[in-house]
């Protein structure tokens, strides 16, 4: 059953509610004020399908926050290259359907070249093909407004928001948590991904920190059996009797 679960990629790795329950208090704070802000300056019509893309970035500022994918790098280039992406897309090609594709395949492709990978920058670049006549009206001041704007909101809730729990701190690098040194550093888990070939959503810092970790439970595992076996033993003074 646990190899299934694993084939299917369902997370096994306990969380606790109090993580679940601030994450998705952040989600709620951050997407608030967007929609509270931006619907006073632009049309209505016109916010709702950005907000939506929105959505998924608040999934990772709040969800993952330390994953290079939540990074503001990541977030503010990744919104912003695909919405002129996007934004190009539509007016140059004519055929709606392909326009769509050719604006999330050409961000794919930007983000990863300009090292912003961020999801949702797929949905906002698709968002200015296929998001209406209020949209395709503002051309490309849609990459500044609501796209620059919602993200600066966004970004400015995140770390506002994680600031107030020392473990959550928002970009990664002010994290409160610095792994001990070990044998293994941050230029040998640069090369490990480097060498995987493909994209993981994990920063060398976190896989620092993992090992470190592992390493101190494994430690205590052993001393815990090694501490059991040495008290199952009968003592000499028990085999004389």
């Amino acid at each position: 059953m646990k190899r299934f679960l694993t084939l299917i990629g369902l997370e096994l790795t306990p969380h606790h509610h109090r993580e679940k329950l601030i994450s998705g208090l952040g989600g709620f704070a951050g997407i608030a004020v967007v929609m509270a802000t931006t619907a006073m300056l632009v049309d209505h019509s016109a916010v709702m399908p950005v907000v939506a893309s929105l959505g998924a970035s608040a999934v990772l500022l709040f969800a993952a926050p330390h994953g290079p994918l939540s990074q503001p790098w990541a977030l503010v280039m990744g919104h912003l290259l695909s919405a002129v992406i996007g934004v190009t897309c539509a007016r140059q090609i004519d055929n709606a359907p392909v326009a769509g594709a050719a604006s999330v395949g050409l961000a794919i492709t930007a983000m990863y070249y300009a090292r912003c990978i961020h999801p949702p920058g797929g949905a906002t670049a698709l968002t200015a093909v296929l998001g209406g006549e209020s949209l395709r009206r503002l051309g490309y001041s849609y990459v500044l407004i609501p796209v620059a704007l919602n993200v600066g909101l966004i970004l400015l809730v995140a770390v506002l928001f994680n600031w107030l729990f020392t473990w959550r701190r928002y970009p990664a690098a002010l994290a409160a948590h610095k792994p001990e040194q070990s044998v293994v550093q941050r230029e040998d888990w640069a090369h490990a991904l480097r060498e995987i070939g493909s994209l993981a959503d994990v920063s060398e810092d976190d896989l620092a920190e993992l090992h470190h970790l592992a390493v101190q439970h494994a430690r205590h595992r052993h001393l815990s059996r090694r501490d059991g076996r040495t008290q199952s033993r009968p003592t000499p003074s028990a085999l004389t009797r």
